[in-house]
C-alpha cells in the first residue's frame, strides 16, 4: 500500500468515526466500536508505511490501556503552600 492510500484511509476512518459519534443522538455501541478498531488499525498503517516509505514518525503515539496505568503513580506536590 501507499502511503497516499494509507493516508485516505486514515481520513476515512475519522470521517466514519465522527459520523458515528454525531449519530442521532443515541451512540451504537457496536458501530462505535467498530469505528473506533477501524481508526485504529487505519491510524497505525499509516504510522507504519510513513516510516517504512520515507522515515518520518507521526508527531503522536495513541495510548493502549496498559499505558493509561503509567500516571497512575504519581503524586504532586504543591511546593507553595509550605507549613
Amino acid at each position: 500500500m501507499e502511503a497516499r492510500d494509507s493516508l485516505n484511509r486514515l481520513i476515512a476512518a475519522l470521517e466514519n468515526h465522527y459520523d458515528v459519534a454525531r449519530g442521532s443522538g443515541v451512540i451504537q455501541v457496536d458501530a462505535l466500536d467498530a469505528a473506533e478498531e477501524r481508526l485504529r488499525d487505519a491510524f497505525f498503517t499509516y504510522d507504519d508505511i510513513l516510516f517504512t516509505q520515507y522515515g518520518v514518525e507521526l508527531p503522536f503515539e495513541m495510548l493502549d490501556d496498559d499505558d493509561d496505568d503509567d500516571d497512575d503513580d504519581v503524586v504532586l506536590v504543591d511546593d507553595d503552600n509550605e507549613d
